[in-house]
């Protein structure tokens, strides 16, 4: 399984090195609410109580590289779409490879892809706006955002093949991802202090709220329970669980 999953992971990569302008694009909207965004953040972090701990700039880098991860890998599932309709899937269904091969090369390339565009959006905050953050803490945002990209790729192959329909795919993706963006605090963190006891009520139940809490935490260099553990447990869970229905998805419709 471990040599069909790197030659799906192979194929996956070369097609997306052809096209390395997309890694570009992906993060403009991040480095866009980096440059134009984080300088009006930083006032509001100084001036008003309620606020994580650190600078503006490790609150808000790390949100936006979970925003990155969530969005362009919860497109993912396009790329099946139009590997269904062109007949590439069908012939890959009548190989012997491992239908959880045919996944985790996919995703593993989604991951990939995440982590590279992270790692700009890092390094673009550290020699522009001066990050500071442990080196520790920084390789181990990385995993998680390699974690994140997993588990929404994973979940949006899953529904694009339950979906098969380029028309309904992003419609679905929209009315899921802006409460999922809006909830998790990533533009804002969501604070007891700063929120209405209601919002912040249903906040906590977005799993993704632990997630950029972790991820703020990795910066800070807080990897504490309460900082790091609870998020990175809801990320695991979550992983295993997407990977777990991508797979299914796969082999029902490969049976």
């Amino acid at each position: 399984m471990l040599r069909e999953t790197w030659l799906i992971f192979q194929r996956d990569m070369r097609l997306s090195l052809r096209n390395p302008a997309w890694i570009m694009i992906g993060i403009m909207q991040p480095v866009l609410y980096l440059v134009l965004f984080g300088p009006l953040m930083e006032k509001v972090v100084n001036s008003t109580p309620g606020f994580p701990p650190g600078s503006s700039w490790t609150i808000l880098t790390p949100a936006l590289i979970i925003q990155l991860a969530l969005f362009s890998s919860s497109f993912a599932g396009f790329s099946i779409l139009m590997e269904y309709r062109s007949g590439v899937l069908e012939r890959l269904r009548v190989t012997p490879a491992s239908r959880i091969a045919l996944l985790m090369g996919k995703v593993l390339n989604n991951a990939i892809q995440a982590v590279v565009q992270a790692l700009l959006i890092i390094v673009l905050a550290y020699l522009v706006f001066g990050l500071d953050a442990p080196v520790g803490g920084i390789l181990l945002s990385l995993v998680i955002v390699a974690l994140t990209a997993i588990t929404l790729a994973s979940a949006s192959y899953a529904v694009a093949l339950l979906i098969k329909s380029e028309q309904a795919f992003p419609a679905l993706l929209n009315a899921v991802l802006m409460p999922v963006l809006l909830l998790s605090g990533i533009l804002l963190p969501i604070t007891s202090i700063l929120a209405p006891n209601w919002l912040y009520t249903i906040s906590r139940i977005n799993p993704f709220t632990h997630v950029v809490n972790a991820e703020r935490a990795t910066f800070r260099g807080d990897f504490t329970f309460g900082g790091l553990y609870v998020g990175g447990i809801v990320l695991l869970v979550m992983a295993v669980l997407a990977v777990w229905w991508g797979a299914r998805t796969f082999q029902r419709e490969n049976a």
